[in-house]
């Protein structure tokens, strides 16, 4: 039986998952392995922290992902395409692993700070 999101080990979880699906999907994962040159070690932290500051308002992360984004299209053009799969990889991952209100939240507010990420980084 799944659970809802809890606690950081869960968005611990859910992260781990889902970017073990990126690291190896053909439409998106060229960006973080060839173009971005992921360091998984120190990015997968910052993703626990700002989806953990996300769901439960921590207050840990520190970063400015519009500009990594900004960057990473100079480097290689994205188009609405790649954000759309990435949320749908993001949605099935959450789907897979829990249900409840929190898990309808972070998906929502993904959803949200894609299609933000995407008219800001392709404008």
């Amino acid at each position: 039986m799944k659970t809802d999101i809890k606690n950081r080990k869960d968005i611990e979880k859910l992260v781990n998952t889902f970017y073990e699906k990126v690291k190896t999907d053909d439409t998106i994962g060229y960006l973080f392995n060839d173009v971005a040159h992921v360091n998984w070690e120190t990015h997968l932290p910052k993703m626990y922290n700002f989806w953990e500051n996300i769901l439960f308002f921590t207050g840990n992360y520190e970063g400015n992902p519009m500009a990594k984004h900004k960057e990473l299209h100079q480097k290689s053009a994205m188009n609405p395409n790649h954000f759309g799969h990435w949320n749908k990889l993001f949605t099935e991952t959450v789907d897979k692993l829990f249900e409840g209100s929190k898990a309808e939240e972070i998906k929502n507010r993904a959803l949200n700070i894609s299609a933000a990420m995407m008219f800001k980084t392709l404008s």
